[in-house]
């Protein structure tokens, strides 16, 4: 059976083909000149071209110190032409306290040469007023010594005089994007975790806990009996902790085996691996939502007596005490910023 086509000629045919694809070129390409002047219009064209992170054009606020006048109008220049807020600059000691604490910048760039101080007593200075704050060295000193301590006073990155545009806005495009990344996380995390640990028991013991209390804190606490701590390690490290007493300990793991536990060690085996289960449960949920988080979980570490003390943190953590038809149960959970590996 021979195929009819609506053609005198096979050169008709290719005529047509051809100019179906013109048209369909030259719609796609008055399409994307149509986009990118809307782009253009919302200011994030150059950095889309140019590679560089949208993050920037939020308008984080951004404090230079530096006691030269022509650097500070530079580098005020290269960050507000990619988006930045520079919303004040200052070459003292007393300058940098006045201006952080009036403008709250998300990020200073630190020079390490000022008068009647340097640059470490000012990164002080700026973490005590808000140790979130993340500090960018921009100087032309730059040893082994002096980034050793810049690191040991929790600098993000360390750009080296004369400054490299493309080199400056690499470092802060990475350093913003870092933070943004762990307070999505912040927002993130704890409702996961105590989804998970409330699916977890009703899928491994058939019954159901209420949340009847939350609360973040630092302090140090007196274990019920038993706390399992759970490592977390991955783009931001962490913890998990369950705490409970020994009798509240014993009833879920004999729900959890369907018979009383043997002995202690069974009892300890149950609730480790009920543990492992919720965080890693949650850990994947928090990666699915962003792969960057990378988070996984290290075997559980089980402690028990009648006199443990749990120590705080040196991080944020978050408190939930749960009932259930075992006991109360505590969950504690917290993250820490990355360790910036920029050297």
């Amino acid at each position: 059976m021979k195929i009819k086509y609506p053609f005198n000629t096979k050169s008709n045919y290719k005529s047509y083909v051809f100019q179906k694809t013109k048209n369909i070129a030259l719609f796609l390409r008055n399409f994307y000149n149509n986009m990118v002047i809307i782009v253009e219009k919302c200011g994030i064209f150059n950095n889309i071209i140019k590679g560089k992170s949208v993050y920037s054009m939020v308008g984080t606020k951004v404090v230079i110190v530096d006691d030269s006048s022509f650097s500070v109008a530079f580098m005020k220049s290269i960050l507000q032409e990619n988006g930045f807020e520079v919303v004040g600059s200052a070459g003292t000691l007393e300058e940098v306290k006045e201006v952080v604490k009036e403008t709250k910048p998300s990020l200073v760039t630190m020079d390490m040469t000022l008068p009647g101080t340097d640059g470490f007593e000012c990164i002080r200075a700026v973490h005590e007023i808000d140790e979130s704050i993340k500090v960018i060295v921009v100087s032309s000193m730059m040893d082994d010594e002096i980034v050793k301590e810049a690191k040991d006073h929790n600098v993000s990155a360390y750009v080296q005089k004369p400054v490299d545009a493309d080199e400056l806005i690499t470092a802060v495009n990475r350093v913003m994007a870092s933070e943004e990344l762990y307070e999505l996380l912040q927002k993130e995390y704890f409702s996961v975790f105590k989804e998970a640990l409330l699916d977890g028991l009703n899928r491994m013991t058939k019954t159901l806990l209420t949340y009847k209390d939350e609360y973040s804190d630092k302090k140090e606490y007196q274990s019920e009996g038993m706390t399992i701590i759970i490592g977390i390690i991955g783009k931001f490290s962490g913890r998990m902790l369950f705490d409970l007493s020994k009798e509240s300990a014993n009833k879920m793991a004999a729900a959890m085996i369907r018979k009383e536990p043997a002995d202690q060690d069974e009892m300890i085996a149950a609730l480790g691996e009920f543990a492992n289960i919720v965080s890693g449960n949650a850990c994947s949920i928090l990666n699915r939502k962003n792969k960057a988080f990378g988070l996984r979980v290290a075997p559980p570490t089980i402690l028990h007596g009648d006199s443990v003390l749990i120590s705080a943190p040196s991080f944020p953590t978050t408190t939930a005490i749960a009932d259930t038809v075992f006991g109360e149960l505590l969950l504690n959970v917290g993250f820490q910023r990355g360790d910036e590996k920029w050297m």
